[in-house]
């Protein structure tokens, strides 16, 4: 799938947080959305995801073949990773993953078990995430993105909250689906897309 954007622009009040974004995103490849703090990049991704709307401009979601997504559909073919998303928090880690495949659909027909020993999480199957640590979460979050069986993975500061065990962990695990996925990654951190084909920077569109 591909992801186009013209001329895209988001403001506040009277504040243009960034304007005449325009890009296509393709599949297969790997885009890094890079800029200082406040310049639009979460903005920018939850523009993409849908759950914001642009002040100004337009976006395509173009199928296989060129079919287009209708935007109220294209949340089937993508997974988020942020580190500000709300997990459910009284459920264990092993009726998290069940809830999360009940809406999207497991890669190379995997089980929860082989879900948790991906993520080394034999002895947390009963844990309830409440009492998860704020990079255990994070992990866990990238974890399903990774696992899920959609062509687009969206990356809002991946590797927020992750110890260098974990962090190595991810560049291990992204360098695996990248040439099976579109990923855009939005971050100011570079180790964090160093895989990446394309980085663009937000501050030119100011």
């Amino acid at each position: 799938m591909d992801i186009i954007l013209r001329n895209v622009g988001k403001k506040y009040n009277k504040t243009w947080i960034f304007r005449n974004f325009s890009h296509r995103f393709s599949a297969g490849h790997s885009y890094a959305i890079v800029g200082s703090n406040g310049s639009g990049k979460s903005t920018l991704m939850q523009i993409i995801a849908g759950y914001l709307l642009p002040t100004t401009g337009s976006i395509e979601y173009l199928a296989p073949q060129h079919t287009k997504t209708p935007p109220h559909s294209f949340f089937r073919w993508y997974t988020l990773v942020a580190p500000y998303m709300e997990l459910i928090e009284e459920l264990t880690l092993q009726e998290f993953i069940k809830f999360h495949f009940r809406f999207k659909k497991l890669q190379d027909d995997l089980s929860w078990q082989d879900v948790i020993h991906f993520l080394s999480w034999e002895d947390a199957s009963e844990k309830m995430l409440k009492h998860f640590s704020s990079g255990m979460k994070q992990k866990l979050q990238l974890g399903l993105a990774f696992l899920t069986d959609v062509p687009i993975v969206l990356l809002d500061e991946p590797t927020a909250n992750l110890d260098a065990s974990n962090i190595e962990w991810y560049l291990q695990q992204i360098e695996k689906v990248k040439s099976k996925k579109l990923i855009i990654t939005f971050s100011n951190q570079p180790h964090e897309y160093t895989f990446c084909n394309q980085v663009v920077d937000l501050e030119s569109y100011k």
